[in-house]
């Protein structure tokens, strides 16, 4: 087993390259919906069970239900309210399963990245090849219903192999060149874009996608209050927005359509948005736009300084 994941060196978050954003934005902000599908009774996985509980979890099963049925409404009409396209962590299954879906997020021009097929099938236990197939058919599904090459992975539930940015950069190329799978959200590691190592020598870049503004882990992990999130999300927008005064930041709010949509929480979230998009100078957009921005724009003087700052160390 590794030390540390190998994608990238430590490099402290001070004296690092100012990064600039569209119309001098101080802070690059996108919300991540995670559309997801779970399966009822999907196949035993021996590193994780699916369920918690019991089978069949019918108010898990429901619960997610509800979101696909109920909640996207809730949050994609929000959204549209404050102006902001969705950047989609999408269970590609979805795309046969509920396509209307689908459909109304392409209307809008929301980003589709790769989630996997099924959130209850997980990339523990598989091999590499069985990976890249799942990965493969992924992007694949996503061009087939959208004519979207797409450009970023979040692993089924979290579920991160060692080889697993390797392999979506290698199905990318192999599949549209260098307009796919250029970017992952999978490592959690800071909030300023940061250039990854991969096998292929593939340009590609981490793109923060915060664990802790996500609703899931907001609600279900920390117990946190709806009226706690609302309050979460300004303050975590604040200091972002200060530090982006000096280089420019990047904030995510990850959600789930059976989470922030719930009628009891989603009052904190619009408050949240509509202070938000409330500063002229924030870049309201998607993650294949801050990936394609960083890594037209920045890559190389930020892999640079990384390089001769480790060269100082030695």
């Amino acid at each position: 087993m590794k030390n540390d994941p190998g994608y990238y060196d430590y490099w402290p978050y001070h004296d690092r390259p100012k990064i600039t954003w569209p119309n001098g934005a101080k802070v690059a902000f996108w919300v991540a919906p995670n559309i997801e599908f779970y399966e009822l009774d999907p196949p035993a996985n021996p590193y994780r069970k699916a369920w918690p509980g019991p089978y069949p979890s019918i108010g898990g099963y429901g619960i997610r239900d509800y979101g696909n049925r109920v909640g996207h409404m809730r949050q994609m009409k929000l959204l549209d309210k404050y102006g902001i396209r969705g950047s989609i962590s999408l269970s590609t299954a979805l795309c046969e399963h509920h396509p209307e879906i689908i459909e109304l997020c392409a209307e809008r021009e929301w980003e589709f990245f790769s989630h996997g097929i099924y959130n209850t099938r997980y990339t523990y236990g598989m091999s590499e090849a069985q990976e890249r197939e799942m990965i493969t058919d992924s992007i694949e599904t996503i061009y087939r219903h959208t004519k979207q090459k797409c450009a970023g992975y979040l692993a089924p539930a979290l579920s991160h192999s060692e080889q697993t940015i390797d392999l979506f950069a290698e199905a990318g190329s192999a599949l549209f060149g260098d307009d796919a799978g250029f970017y992952t959200c999978d490592l959690f590691h800071d909030d300023q874009p940061t250039p990854i190592k991969t096998r292929s020598g593939k340009r590609f870049a981490s793109i923060p996608y915060s664990l802790e503004m996500n609703d899931t882990i907001a609600y279900v992990v920390n117990k946190v209050e709806p009226r706690q999130y609302g309050k979460m999300l300004k303050a975590n927008f604040d200091r972002l927005y200060q530090e982006g005064a000096e280089s420019g930041t990047i904030m995510c709010i990850p959600t789930h359509n059976y989470q922030v949509s719930c009628p009891h929480r989603l009052k904190a979230f619009e408050e949240a948005l509509e202070y938000i998009t409330g500063h002229s100078d924030v870049w309201v957009t998607t993650g294949r736009e801050i990936a394609s921005h960083f890594l037209n724009n920045h890559y190389d003087t930020v892999s640079n300084d990384i390089a001769a700052k480790r060269g100082g160390l030695r």
